[in-house]
């Protein structure tokens, strides 16, 4: 068996319970050590506010597997206490033996607001990034008066001197630009084009050298959804169609806008009959037949931001993300299983032109 049949692609990500929950929880630990099995360098956990609770699912993660790295991307950091915040990325990265990464995002702004929380802004995020890596380095935090907020006294133990990989989900430039300066990995978003892309590497590439840090020691994720023609039909709409239909839903300006897309489109998708009968987030809830009516609003360029066709194509696809300045990639919304063709694929290309290293 050569190296490339055995080696960590830890280039390669992929996340537990893709997509609104798949089976639901308990299919984490067999994800996990599948996952692990393939050689997947990293598994990703993203939180929902129904059975998909982060910190109960890392901790079920590190437990079930011994080398593969756990990340949130992402979970938010208002919506637990700092110290409650610190003490669990500590336990996890004790826990894990150093295998853990805290990832955090902005959250959705409407579903703040319909809960009664508070906006999440650029200038929190880095304040808490801060904060953080005071307490894991065993800093007593007397008068803390920021954005993240006012606390009397933020202290952990005096003992610690813990270095714990931060993550930021990011999107618009604020926070690709945060992401550059303060945290170590940046996870992007699902369906970036091509130049959208290479604009987001160059983005966070720029500010950490702007704020006296190596560019290189800041790993950007590419989030590729990677849908083979192996899947079922419906299934494959699901992940696709469903998938960026639902993103559309939730904030369609935004991505439309950083894509350089026709926002007229975007305006004929949100009026469509078919679109507005949907009881909720289409991926979870459209038919396939309402997904074959939807597929048809968009151009065929939307989704050639995804890797699609057989395992080869997929695993090329992947492959040109590095192409683009992305230092790893996500194999993002399907479970191990459904991945593995498209990773033996990848481990072939491997093969023929010799392993790929790590970039960092």
């Amino acid at each position: 068996m050569t190296t490339s049949d055995t080696r960590t692609l830890d280039e390669l990500g992929y996340y537990l319970l893709a997509g609104a929950a798949g089976q639901g929880p308990a299919a984490l630990p067999g994800e996990a050590r599948q996952g692990e099995q393939l050689g997947f360098g990293t598994a990703f956990i993203s939180e929902r506010w129904n059975v998909k609770e982060a910190s109960s699912l890392v901790g079920a993660a590190c437990a079930v597997t011994s080398h593969m790295q756990i990340a949130t991307a992402a979970t938010n950091h208002n919506t637990r206490h700092p110290l409650v915040t610190a003490s669990w990325a500590t336990t996890m990265h004790r826990l894990s033996g150093a295998r853990f990464t805290l990832g955090i995002g902005r959250g959705v702004a409407a579903m703040y607001q319909a809960f009664g929380i508070p906006a999440v802004t650029t200038a929190q995020m880095e304040d808490w990034a801060n904060v953080m890596r005071r307490l894991w380095h065993g800093e007593v935090i007397l008068g803390h008066d920021g954005p993240l907020g006012k606390y009397p006294v933020l202290a952990l133990d005096p003992e610690f001197d813990e270095d714990i990989r931060l993550a930021l989900v990011a999107f618009g430039p604020n926070s690709l630009a945060l992401g550059g300066r303060a945290f170590d990995d940046v996870v992007l978003h699902t369906y970036f084009t091509p130049e959208t892309l290479q604009r987001s590497v160059r983005t966070v590439k720029e500010a950490a050298e702007r704020a006296g840090r190596d560019p290189g020691s800041v790993r950007v994720w590419s989030c590729l959804a990677t849908v083979g023609d192996h899947l079922p039909e419906d299934v494959r709409l699901k992940k696709t169609v469903g998938r960026l239909s639902t993103y559309l839903q939730g904030y369609g300006d935004l991505l439309v806008e950083t894509n350089g897309w026709d926002p007229a489109v975007l305006k004929r998708f949100r009026e469509d009959p078919v679109v507005t009968a949907v009881p909720g987030a289409i991926d979870g809830k459209a038919t396939t037949e309402q997904l074959e009516h939807i597929a048809g609003l968009f151009p065929d360029e939307w989704f050639s931001a995804a890797a699609t066709g057989s395992a080869r194509e997929c695993a090329d696809r992947v492959r040109t993300e590095f192409d683009l300045g992305a230092d790893r990639v996500i194999m993002h919304g399907a479970t191990p299983a459904e991945l593995s063709p498209i990773v033996a694929a990848y481990r072939e290309g491997d093969a023929r032109a010799g392993a790929r290293p790590s970039r960092l």
